[in-house]
């Protein structure tokens, strides 16, 4: 069994309770989980209306971040400590079982249920860093950083990972006893997302500067694997 000290307390809220043995509580699943995100959604109330936006998202230690305009709703609402839902999916499959009922996906998703707030200074161009560094690895070493004026119009939400959790499904179909005699095709269709080769814009063309080694389509499009 796993040290408690490596698990997030389930509570009210982030306890799954659909499907319980897919659930994971471990940091190790979660981080991993986040760590590989491109994009998460964020579902929040403004004016007593709902809203889900999708953003980019990055880790660093027990805390998730996103960033965007500070003119906007959500940004708006979420650093004045506005409660939020984050979720995350990897879809890995498409499930082929042998009835429609029991066809599915592979999936990977976290959870994160907090009350975000804004972040300030050092820690703001940290998390900014981060976030570059979740969608290209390599790159802050590479581009110019944002000035005053930028950072004065770019708000960083800060969430701490208290109350979150995962859930996962792998593997082959479960097919309902007598299905599998069926003449149907059972299985998995994996499912990945890939990056192509980086194509250069005029600028880039006209000063002929190669696209870098880290943009290569094999490293390119993933996140920059695990945090401190």
């Amino acid at each position: 069994m796993k040290d408690t000290v490596d698990l997030y307390a389930p509570t009210e809220r982030s306890r799954v309770r659909r499907g319980p043995k897919r659930a994971a509580y471990d940091r190790a699943t979660v981080h991993a989980i986040i760590d590989d995100a491109l994009v998460c959604h964020v579902g929040f109330v403004v004016d007593g209306t709902p809203r889900v936006l999708p953003t980019a998202i990055a880790r660093i230690g027990e805390y998730a971040y996103v960033h965007g305009s500070r003119n906007s709703a959500m940004l708006r609402t979420l650093e004045n400590g506005a409660p939020a839902c984050v979720t995350i999916t990897h879809l890995d499959g498409l499930v082929v079982a042998r009835s429609a009922f029991h066809s599915s996906m592979n999936y990977r998703s976290v959870v994160i249920h907090a009350c975000g707030r804004a972040v300030h200074g050092s820690r703001k161009r940290r998390a900014l860093d981060a976030l570059v560094e979740s969608l290209i690895p390599g790159r802050n070493g590479d581009v110019r950083p944002p000035n005053d004026a930028e950072l004065a119009i770019t708000s960083v939400i800060e969430f701490p990972l208290e109350e979150v959790s995962a859930k996962t499904r792998s593997g082959p179909p479960v097919d309902a006893k007598g299905d599998y005699l069926l003449p149907f095709w059972g299985g998995v269709v994996p499912l990945r997302m890939v990056a192509g080769a980086p194509e250069s814009d005029d600028a880039a063309v006209r000063a002929r500067i190669a696209p870098p080694p880290y943009l290569d389509a094999d490293q390119a499009g993933t996140a920059a694997g695990a945090r401190p």
